[in-house]
């Protein structure tokens, strides 16, 4: 069984922190607004039910972007999804996992992704990859996704995208409410409610970052096959760069490949450089 002791605790560590973050505004709002028991619900339930919002309108909108299709049990055209779907339940049973739900998309470049909890997973595979990767580079891409979804590691990525959107928002009305109600205040608001969310989104960055690497060393070590995976990121870089990919706003963060920029850009990158997870890859023993 792998584990992950680092994994958790940067996830407990980034809840604390994301606590923290929710803190401070609910302490704005107290402050803005009062400290009656009306506010204190409004400010649990309000908040409760934009994280629940964005989770599953989050998940609709990633499905919905690429166009992704329950995919097939058995052979359809060129492609043997049966396969695929043999590949995913021998990977569940020894992740320990309930399989999750498969679907199959045009995404426009070779990718893949993940999003829902464990219990409630779906794995989105593009046809794009597919028709890339021999079948035990797909079994290390599929393995990828399928250690998200065991990580739980995208319900923090959704905590906290919510949390900076709240904290944006919050700090936008905060501008607002103190000053003066002109177009100069109103452009202050959205450029400080802009800093702080992004504030925020260069620390949920980081641990995104992160819980990529785990779920390259969990897909090497589920397969034991570390140098499949790493070819499997060869090709799809080499292919994919520099190309649009479908609904790439929306899933980006969720894919198995994110692109590469400069140095700011590497600062807001969902994914580390492909480089550097090739290489630790090419670091390990076949388990």
């Amino acid at each position: 069984m792998v584990g992950h002791n680092g994994l958790k605790i940067r996830m407990m560590v980034a809840g604390s922190i994301l606590f923290g973050f929710y803190a401070a505004v609910a302490g704005l709002v107290f402050w803005t607004f009062g400290t009656g028991v009306g506010v204190l619900a409004a400010v649990l339930l309000g908040s409760l039910g934009f994280v629940g919002f964005q989770y599953k309108f989050g998940k609709w909108m990633a499905l919905r972007s690429v166009d992704a299709e329950d995919m097939p049990e058995g052979r359809e055209g060129r492609y043997n999804y049966g396969e695929i779907h043999r590949s995913t339940e021998q990977l569940c049973q020894e992740m320990g996992i309930d399989k999750p739900r498969l679907m199959v998309a045009d995404m426009g470049v070779p990718n893949a992704f993940a999003v829902g909890r464990k219990g409630a997973g779906v794995v989105v595979i593009s046809r794009e990859i597919i028709d890339l990767l021999d079948h035990d580079e797909l079994e290390g891409v599929i393995a990828h996704e399928l250690a998200h979804v065991k990580n739980r590691d995208v319900v923090i990525m959704v905590l906290g995208q919510s949390i900076a959107s709240m904290i944006g928002i919050v700090a936008q009305w905060a501008v607002i409410l103190g000053g003066e109600r002109n177009i100069g205040t109103y452009i202050i608001a959205m450029i400080v409610g802009t800093i702080a969310q992004m504030i925020v989104m260069i620390f949920v960055m980081a641990i995104s970052r992160y819980r990529e690497f785990v779920a390259d060393e969990d897909a090497a070590a589920y397969t034991h096959n570390p140098d499949a995976m790493a070819r499997a990121l060869e090709k799809i870089s080499s292919v994919g760069q520099g190309k649009e990919m479908r609904g790439e706003d929306t899933v980006n963060a969720l894919c198995i490949f994110g692109g590469s920029g400069g140095a700011l850009k590497k600062v807001f990158s969902t994914h580390p450089p492909t480089e550097k997870r090739i290489e630790r890859l090419r670091g390990m023993n076949p388990y």
